[in-house]
């Protein structure tokens, strides 16, 4: 049976989508406001870079599946070649990637334009990954439940894309394996972020973010699925307190 091909073939519906607090969406915007002010020289540099070293647009758009399963237009900085095709993931040695967009995409920077979605309202400022649209109309109807969350710039699951990239390599199907394989981990720590999610618990997890993007350029990623549960445990656990 071919369980992929019948995924592919879901239409996902609409849902009632689990609205942010007042004082989330207020962070939301103060956050994602300060720092695009903060970041702009940083901004401006990486679109000349992204220009001068591949051509073409400097911003990358994608639709994404958001709040109550409705999509929206995600941004970021272009680091795949303008011709490339091929699966909807990415793996760390993917060779669509170009030399100046690996580095991007190994510190996170590629993902910067996303506070604009932030400030816009598309995301939060933590919650779970945005996930492409084409792949959320595969996701197994057990999973559907996280499409009434908004999606987050940061997350459990966000840190720790260097060593679910490194999952990816060398996968003969890697949609596949990431529906059947990684979803159903992503998908409990999802679920224990958005049962015990609070303000203290979204600046926690934005404050270890620039610390987990900054250690790229010692640490080597891992697929350790105990040390993802620990990750997200310790994260949780903090923001009860």
């Amino acid at each position: 049976m071919n369980t992929t091909g019948h995924l592919k073939q879901q239409v996902l519906p609409h849902m009632t989508p689990v609205p942010l607090t007042a004082p989330r969406r207020a962070l939301d915007v103060v956050v994602s406001l300060v720092l695009l002010v903060l970041l702009s020289p940083l901004l401006l540099v990486l679109c000349v870079v992204v220009r001068s070293t591949s051509g073409g647009p400097v911003i990358f758009r994608q639709r994404r599946m958001g709040e109550g399963a409705l999509e929206f237009t995600l941004y970021k900085f272009r680091t795949m070649r303008q011709d490339a095709a091929g699966p909807g993931l990415t793996g760390m040695s993917d060779p669509r990637v170009t030399a100046a967009g690996r580095l991007l995409r190994r510190f996170g920077l590629d993902e910067l334009p996303q506070l604009f979605n932030v400030l816009r309202g598309d995301m939060t400022l933590v919650g779970p990954r945005p996930e492409a649209a084409e792949l959320a109309h595969r996701y197994p109807p057990q999973y559907h439940w996280v499409f009434r969350h908004r999606p987050g710039l940061t997350g459990p699951c966000q840190l720790r894309s260097r060593s679910d990239a490194v999952l990816l390599d060398g996968r003969p199907d890697p949609e596949r394996y990431y529906l059947e394989v990684m979803l159903p981990r992503r998908a409990a720590m999802d679920a224990e972020l958005l049962a015990h999610i609070t303000p203290f618990t979204v600046l926690r997890l934005a404050a270890r973010t620039p610390w987990y993007l900054l250690s790229a350029a010692w640490d080597r990623p891992r697929s350790s699925r105990a040390g993802a549960a620990g990750d997200v445990a310790r994260c949780i656990e903090g923001g009860r307190s």
